[in-house]
This record gives structure tokens, C-alpha cells and sequence, in this order.
């Protein structure tokens, strides 16, 4: 199962759903759903709601491992199930769509240009729990604001410490420092980032293999001598607050790169849509997105 996925990640046409919304960002997701937060009165209430929209964008049709290769998943979606099934099993042996789980807790307040991720404690049982449940890889986010080499390499080294971590539980770790699309050295620290994570990309052993989330970059195809290193199973692009029609032209420019886009993907879906509706909301979204992930200028 664990090999199908892996060839399956490297090398399918397709692109990630994103369905990680956390405690944050939970609210904004659900609002912009059209489910105010007078709806809710607690988390348990919210993370309620917050399920019932992912399990339906994961059981509509258009849904499918045909544009769709992997969904990453909120820690608590991890643990719930959709149509009598875990969702990570739902997910691959129904859809043949391949379970990620984001395991970071949130990010630190920004220091020296970057942001950080705070402890993630009970780390281990998480990765451990993921692994029995039949879930291929993590995820994991950092963010850059500035141009700062010495912030980037605390933030690249981060990463790299953990995705060592993560692979010493048979999972796949994506590492994701993203650079923000507001920052005002956004073309700069993008640079720095491909110099940073060159250099621990190289000094990975053998064995040791990672995915990439990035930003889309300010110049094309800053990401194609990544997307070949040999330690590269995928560079993955993540919307980053573009809209999505620019987030798909920006992406279409890029070689070697296909999407990991949330807002992106369910910015266009409302609670009140009928089935039909949404499916084919949903359907458009997909499609975009997929032809930006597959066909290049």
C-alpha cells in the first residue's frame, strides 16, 4: 500500500487538496462557507461543522482520484471517520487518494524575519497513531517575511530536523517554509530559500527523501533544479492567498511543480448549495486547478 502511494506521489498527474484548517483558521473557513460563528458555541461545535464540510467535499463525485492525488488532513479529521469509515482509510481505499496529515501546532511570534514553528509536543505518538491509521506522509509550515539569511536557516534547519523524524516513522515529511506573498522581499528571500534548502537537500543520506511546499515564486521555475534533486520525491505549490485564477496562471509557469491549494480550492463553496450545485462548484475548482498542475506554459 505504502509503495502504490509513493509512486503514485511522485509521479501521477494531479494535485494535493489541502483540508487542514486548524483552530485559527477554522473560523474564516467556516464563514466563508456561509456558516456564521453564532452557529457554534464551542470547538467541539465548530470542529463539528468543520467535518461536515470536508466530508462533503471528500464523498462528491467530482472528488476523485482522477485530478486529485493526496488530501492533507487536520489532526482531528485524522480521527474521524465518513461513511462508517477512518477518513485516511476512506480516502485511499474508496477514492485512491492518498491520506497527509499536518502535524505542526502553530507557528511562533515572528523573530528575525521568520516565523518559526512552536514545540511539537507528543510528536511521536502523533506520527505513531498516523502510521497505524495507514496515513502516507505530514505536513509541516514555517513562514518567511523577509530576506533574512540567518532566519531561513533556523527555519530550513527546523524543518529538516524533523522531516528526519518523521521519515524514522516510515512517513514522507513535506516541508513547507512559505514565503508570504505580501512580503516586501518576496523575490529575495525566495532566493535565499533555494540556496538554504539546496544545502540541506545535499546533505541528506541516502533513504531520506522529502516533498516541498512552496510559494509560488516571483520568478519562474525557481523551483525546477529542486523538483530534480534526487532527495525531491515533489515540489508542491501552495496558494498563498492569490486568488485562484492567479494563483493557477502564476502556477501554470512553473515546471515540475503541481498545486497544494486550500482556499484556492473551497473559496467558491457555500453550506446552502445543493448537492448538484456544489458538485459542480467544486468540478470547476478541480479542473482549474488540475490544468494548471499539469499543463505548462
Amino acid at each position: 500500500m505504502i509503495a502504490e502511494m509513493d509512486a503514485r506521489m511522485r509521479s501521477a498527474e494531479g494535485f494535493i487538496a489541502a483540508l487542514d484548517q486548524s483552530g485559527g483558521s477554522t473560523p474564516g473557513a467556516l464563514a466563508a462557507y456561509g456558516i456564521p460563528q453564532t452557529a457554534y458555541h464551542d470547538d467541539d461545535g465548530m470542529f463539528a461543522l468543520m467535518h461536515d464540510m470536508r466530508a462533503r467535499v471528500i464523498t462528491a463525485p467530482a472528488f476523485s482520484r482522477t485530478r486529485i492525488l493526496a488530501a492533507i488532513l487536520f489532526e482531528r479529521t485524522m480521527e474521524e471517520t465518513v461513511l462508517g469509515q477512518p477518513v485516511p482509510t476512506y480516502l485511499w481505499r474508496t477514492r485512491g487518494i492518498v491520506p497527509v496529515l499536518k502535524v505542526d501546532k502553530g507557528l511562533l511570534a515572528e523573530s528575525d524575519g521568520v516565523r518559526l514553528m512552536k514545540p511539537i509536543t507528543g510528536l511521536e505518538d502523533l506520527l505513531a497513531r498516523a502510521a497505524e491509521l495507514g496515513v502516507f506522509g505530514t505536513k509541516m509550515r514555517s513562514v518567511v517575511n523577509l530576506a533574512s539569511p540567518s532566519g531561513i536557516s533556523a527555519i530550513v534547519k527546523q524543518q529538516f530536523e524533523l522531516a528526519r523524524t518523521i521519515v524514522g516513522h516510515g512517513l514522507m515529511p513535506i516541508i513547507e517554509p512559505e514565503v508570504l506573498v505580501a512580503s516586501p522581499q518576496k523575490a529575495g528571500a525566495e532566493a535565499a530559500l533555494v540556496a538554504e534548502l539546496t544545502r540541506n537537500l545535499d546533505e541528506l543520506t541516502d533513504g531520506v527523501d522529502v516533498m516541498l511546499k512552496v510559494t509560488i515564486p516571483e520568478t519562474p521555475d525557481l523551483y525546477a533544479g529542486l523538483a530534480a534533486h534526487p532527495r525531491v520525491a515533489r515540489v508542491v505549490a501552495l496558494s498563498g492567498g492569490y486568488e485562484r485564477t492567479d494563483a493557477c496562471t502564476r502556477l501554470a509557469r512553473n515546471h515540475g511543480m503541481i498545486a497544494s491549494f486550500s482556499r484556492a480550492l473551497l473559496d467558491d463553496l457555500r453550506v446552502s448549495m445543493d448537492d448538484a450545485t456544489f458538485d459542480a462548484t467544486l468540478a470547476e475548482a478541480i479542473d482549474e486547478i488540475y490544468r494548471a498542475s499539469t499543463v505548462k506554459e
